[in-house]
């Protein structure tokens, strides 16, 4: 019996050194390395309420965008991100545009609904509005688009490979690019950036998967949407929206 339970543990321990536990597959979080505490929905909430004026400047800001046909493509607060470095230049996290730059998001974000999430699904912002000081402090260019509400940064929200992410999105800004004047410039990791300034490229490096990139484009696809956004002469004169003069950007 002693024979058999001297066994019987052997076998048992034997088990358990043979064990090995199923890979956990890690958990897909794209905006993990641009998007830090504070810039975040729960931050976004606290700018929100941090001033009274906000709420009315948000509101009108999203009825623009449904004016438009361009809101919902993705959540309205998104695109009110500043620069990801935010907190390192004593910024806000969040800030809307002045009224007369607000016609300038239009076709980027048509470019958005209509080319960029039929190619790779979902995507969020986390780079929209900068104002000067901001983007210079920030490293941008100093005529970025960012500057004029004109280029959003983003990240696929499904899984892709950067492989994956540059061959797709170079192809379809090939393809369908011109039409709408868009620049697409691709960042670290799965960070890229889209405006409506105009057809251009950057950012892809020596990348194969990015020789769609480095053609010249193919017959135009659909000609691009107009944008046509009038403005009332009253709302044309105002710099800011509900945004007390000596927090202007500047």
């Amino acid at each position: 019996m002693k024979a058999i339970g001297a066994l019987l543990i052997v076998a048992a321990t034997g088990a358990q050194a043979q064990y090995v536990p199923s890979p956990v597959a890690p958990v897909w979080q794209p905006t993990e390395r641009y998007v830090t505490a504070g810039q975040d929905e729960p931050g976004y909430r606290s700018w929100y309420m941090a001033a009274p004026w906000r709420a009315a400047a948000v509101a009108r800001f999203n009825d623009y965008l449904k004016t438009y046909g361009v809101a919902g493509i993705v959540p309205t607060w998104q695109l009110l991100r500043t620069a990801s470095y935010w907190h390192r230049c004593g910024a806000d996290p969040f800030e809307i545009a002045p009224l007369t730059e607000w016609p300038n998001i239009v076709q980027t974000l048509r470019y958005v609904r209509d080319r960029v999430i039929p190619t790779i699904g979902p995507v969020e912002p986390v780079s929209a509005y900068r104002n000067p000081a901001l983007n210079q402090c920030a490293g941008g260019a100093s005529q970025s688009a960012h500057r004029f509400n004109q280029a959003i940064d983003l990240v696929p929200l499904r899984p892709i490979s950067r492989e994956a992410l540059m061959r797709e999105l170079c192809a379809v800004h090939r393809r369908e690019g011109e039409p709408y004047g868009v620049g697409l410039g691709f960042y670290a990791y799965h960070r890229f950036h889209i405006d409506t300034r105009r057809f251009r490229n950057w950012g892809f490096g020596q990348a194969p998967e990015a020789e769609q990139c480095r053609r010249e484009p193919t017959r135009p696809g659909p000609a691009a949407p107009p944008v046509s956004t009038p403005r009332p002469a009253a709302e044309t004169a105002q710099a800011t929206v509900g945004q007390p003069e000596a927090t202007a950007p500047r």
